[in-house]
């Protein structure tokens, strides 16, 4: 399965050369302690074997070390290393049962006092035991912590400037890594990862938490501002709200001081007309005098009503003229012959805006309505 590049990574040295070296942080880890390790003893060398794989792309060559099982015994013959049939054995139980889709690709050696650079014997055994292109060999000094990288390719070993060290979940090596513990003779303060990976973990840490306390914050902020858009939306509204409705209740008010100066009638439907307190006494008064006059009585008494009528005629057509066109300015003044339907009908067009009239002008009976009255046109 091909491998996807890792993403947090750290480089060391110079990684313009090819293949491109990635090494898991756990397999790292488990290089310095196998130098505390020879450099507690102060005797022979300490191998391991490198388990990972090795992807080739179109430009570049790609190998991940993922892994590392640490050699049952790495032996010396002269200067020469030997690798037995019993520690192959041994490996190959190891890789199998914690690392079962790896494959062993290289070899790590820790020496004291030994040059970082392969011997002749070194090499030919590299290629012996490992002779596809591009495994790895890897050399570390206990003391100083260098470390130098070579690669098999050209048919020999060539030095790599750099790597990259890479960290991700890796519960393979994590597992090897507590089964050997004890024979490695590690004490757990020897187990702490080195600083430089451990501050890159905390430094990805507090970046993570930091790109959520910020998405928080905007939402945060985003909450906040549509609340405070509410609220002003809200504000406005009550003001205007505020406003018609003391409006409403001063167009009532004018509307009840005129109502208190007139006298309405009930009718079926239609507007009667509607006199003022004065002529209604004068009628009063003028009817016993009309009551003597004997045969006189009724062509004086059609006078009265004629004369009444026609007062009551100039009164409204005074109140219409003084205002306009009646209704323009939104207040309708009640003429001699109006019912709401017939207003509606004027104003609208229609007839369906007389219970809109009613609403508006606090009206509970259409009927009652009186020549001269103002209505607030919704």
């Amino acid at each position: 399965m091909e491998r996807q590049i890792p993403k947090n990574v750290r480089q060391i040295g110079n990684v313009s050369d090819s293949p491109k070296i990635y090494v898991e942080d756990y397999v790292d880890t488990f290089f310095t302690q196998l130098c505390e390790k020879c450099e507690k003893n102060g005797n022979g060398p300490i191998g391991a074997f490198l388990v990972g794989d090795i992807q080739s792309g179109d430009d570049e060559d790609y190998v991940y070390i993922y892994g590392a099982i640490q050699m049952h015994e790495l032996k010396l013959s002269g200067s020469e290393y030997v690798i037995d049939d019993n520690t192959w054995k041994h490996a190959y139980e190891d890789c199998k049962q914690f690392f079962e889709d790896g494959e062993m690709l290289g070899w790590f050696v820790v020496h004291p006092g030994v040059p970082l650079m392969p011997e002749p014997a070194t090499v030919r055994l590299h290629k012996k035991s490992f002779p596809k292109k591009n495994t790895v060999f890897i050399m570390k000094d206990p003391v100083e912590k260098d470390e130098t990288y070579y690669v098999h390719k050209m048919n020999d070993l060539m030095e790599i400037g750099g790597h990259y060290t890479y960290y991700e979940k890796n519960p393979c090596m994590q597992n090897y890594m507590i089964s050997s513990r004890k024979k490695n003779g590690v004490f757990p303060s020897e187990t702490v990862e080195d600083r430089a990976a451990q501050d890159f973990r905390n430094l990805a840490r507090k970046r993570r938490e930091h790109r959520k306390e910020k998405k928080t914050g905007g939402l945060m902020y985003a909450a906040s501002a549509c609340l405070v858009l509410v609220l002003i939306i809200m504000g406005v509204s009550m003001i205007n709200s505020f406003d018609r409705m003391k409006s409403v209740q001063s167009t009532l008010e004018t509307l009840a001081d005129t109502s208190d100066s007139a006298q309405t009638q009930e009718t079926s439907g239609s507007v009667t007309a509607v006199t003022s307190r004065e002529q209604t006494e004068d009628a009063d008064e003028a009817q016993p005098s009309a009551e003597t006059e004997g045969a006189g009585t009724d062509a004086q008494s059609g006078d009265a009503s004629e004369s009444g009528q026609d007062a009551e005629a100039a009164q409204s057509g005074t109140g219409t003229e003084s205002t306009g066109e009646n209704g323009s300015d939104g207040v309708y003044v009640v003429e001699e012959g109006d019912t709401l339907a017939i207003i509606s009908k004027k104003m609208y067009g229609d007839v369906t805006h007389v219970d809109a009239i009613c609403r508006m002008n606090g009206i509970t009976d259409g009927n009652l309505i009186y020549v001269g009255q103002k209505l607030l046109l919704p």
